[in-house]
């Protein structure tokens, strides 16, 4: 089959990513085999690919957010078959979804309703994901004493998912930063009752708009850089989840404040032994979600075609920091 594969670890100005004939992904016993439709593209992947290298005489296959259709069900997979429409995250321990196929656990994946397309399923899983572990954790909501929200990032796509998830499925006051008008307006779209700007004094902006404290600060992007403020504005025992700790963050600030800190990777529950199942689950309640109208995918840019040139495109837009939603390319 074809796929979309590298050797070296490389930069965007050096881009090796290319179109290369692969051996067809064994299916394992519990396993799904599903032909791509489309796939969502994540700063994380991008990252990834400036760090991590194959083995000697290898290659990697990157993509863990995906939507298409089952082409053949393992023997212990249940609950799914051949044609059903699904989307879901992968497993980044095994190959990725650049590719014509990709095998993957059933218990990770979810059906895609009928009125949702391949490219707008392709939009939620990893932003859905992340954001509901990073604020619910393992639950179906906040925990008690939460009622107020600040998510840094607002307009990425965990933000804007996260934005919407506590909007539906929570009474919550939600505040989100952004930087650039079109971001700002896209997080109050999104259902933000407040949005500061992250450049500029972010506890004054705060207060100007009638929020004198924060219960958890949901922190995608420049965590490391922001922990001042951010134990500013936490109130004592508050929470503070990150889903950008690639670097050590310095907890001196939040100590002061009994703060808890939560921590969220995507792939946790397949890695560390945890609820496999609880994923497709979530991810089941999201696709209800859209279809109940709670919940719109976040698809803003689709590229055609799963080629190097397309893939290119999507990285440049993932390391330019100023997308907002979800790049998605269709197949």
């Amino acid at each position: 089959m074809k796929a979309l594969a590298y050797e070296k670890a490389h930069s965007l100005d050096a881009f090796a990513i290319e179109l290369i004939d692969t051996a067809e992904p064994r299916l394992r016993e519990a396993d799904l085999l599903v032909g791509i439709r489309a796939v969502g593209i994540n700063p994380g992947e991008a990252a990834i690919r400036q760090l991590r290298s194959a083995e000697p005489g290898g290659r990697v296959i990157l993509g863990w957010e995906f939507a298409g259709v089952v082409e053949a069900v393992g023997p212990e997979a249940t609950g799914f078959a051949v044609g059903d429409r699904v989307m879901g995250t992968g497993d980044w321990t095994r190959d990725g979804a650049w590719a014509e196929r990709l095998t993957v656990d059933h218990r990770v994946v979810a059906r895609i309703p009928d009125q949702l397309s391949f490219s707008d399923a392709a939009s939620l899983p990893i932003g859905g994901l992340t954001a509901w572990e990073a604020m619910f954790r393992d639950h179906d909501g906040l925990a008690a004493g939460i009622d107020r929200v600040l998510i840094v990032g607002g307009a990425g796509g965990v933000g804007t998912l996260a934005t919407q998830l506590l909007k539906s499925r929570t009474s919550a006051v939600v505040a989100s930063t952004a930087s650039r008008p079109a971001s700002r307006e896209w997080c109050t779209r999104m259902g933000a009752d407040v949005v500061v700007d992250h450049t500029g004094d972010v506890p004054g902006q705060l207060r100007d708009a009638g929020v004198d404290r924060i219960d958890l600060v949901l922190s995608t992007s420049g965590t490391v850089g922001n922990v001042g403020w951010i134990a500013e504005i936490l109130r004592p025992f508050g929470h503070l989840a990150v889903v950008d700790l690639n670097s050590p963050l310095d907890l001196g600030p939040l100590a002061g404040k009994s703060v808890s800190l939560h921590t969220e990777t995507v792939f946790s529950r397949i890695t560390a032994g945890g609820d496999i199942a609880g994923q497709g689950r979530i991810l089941a309640e999201l696709a209800a979600d859209v279809v109940a109208g709670r919940l719109r995918p976040i698809a803003t840019t689709v590229l055609s075609g799963l080629s190097v040139d397309t893939m290119k495109t999507a990285h440049e837009l993932a390391e330019s920091g100023r997308t907002i939603g979800k790049t998605v390319i269709s197949v």
